[in-house]
């Protein structure tokens, strides 16, 4: 069989878009935030641990901490004593504390819309950029996860790759640059709700047709 075209893999994108677009048209950034600063923090405590753990533990914070200096001034212990339940809580709080106090210093306690600028700050990797000029800013952003890159794998997007970063590139080629953020919200929803990482329910799934992958779990539950 040849192999596919760019071409041919952009209309299966659009296909796929479309269709879990209409399967999840309530597709979004599942952290709670009011602020760009609490997603910024909500999103540096989701590394590792799941969205609902974090909207467990932010309520608290969020009314405690209400501006980068307040997060910058909160002493490393008590801070790591309130994130403790996300995991990594000495990591999470040094980055916190640190990327805080950069706001406060050098951006007005304001965050920064731009993405370079962005990934150069503690704490800030690529994924966590993309998510933010995407959900706060407006702007494009494909926010590779764990379910975008088993996703991206199993439809065929890459082969193999685990590499995030190599994901994101991969991607960009494949979607129009205005659908990366509804992209990368459908491929979340899709993973947590049906193309689960041990057992996918392909029977169920309604881009079946569009996944390589598909024939193999199918096959292999009969």
């Amino acid at each position: 069989m040849a192999a596919e075209t760019l071409a041919q893999k952009q209309r299966r994108a659009r296909t796929i878009l479309r269709k879990l677009r209409q399967t999840y048209p309530d597709a979004k950034c599942e952290l709670d935030w009011s602020t760009p600063i609490e997603l910024t923090v909500a999103t540096i405590l989701s590394a590792q641990c799941t969205d609902r753990r974090v909207n467990m533990v932010t309520p608290a914070l969020f009314k405690k901490y209400r501006t980068a200096c307040d997060w910058a001034a909160t002493p490393a212990a008590t801070l790591e004593d309130e994130i403790r339940s996300t995991g990594f809580f000495r990591n999470k709080t040094k980055n916190i504390r640190a990327l805080m106090a950069r706001l406060d210093q050098e951006f007005g306690g304001q965050l920064p819309d731009d993405f370079e600028t962005l990934v150069k700050l503690p704490g800030i990797g690529r994924k966590t950029a993309n998510l933010l000029v995407a959900t706060v800013f407006g702007k494009p952003g494909l926010v590779v996860d764990t379910h975008f890159i088993r996703l991206s794998n199993r439809l065929g997007f890459v082969k193999n790759e685990t590499d995030a970063v190599k994901i994101e590139y991969a991607l960009q080629k494949i979607v129009p640059s205005a659908e990366w953020t509804n992209w990368s919200h459908v491929m979340v929803f899709h993973g947590r709700r049906c193309c689960y990482a041990r057992k996918p329910e392909c029977a169920r799934c309604p881009i079946q047709a569009q996944c390589p992958a598909a024939k193999t779990f199918l096959a292999a539950a009969t």
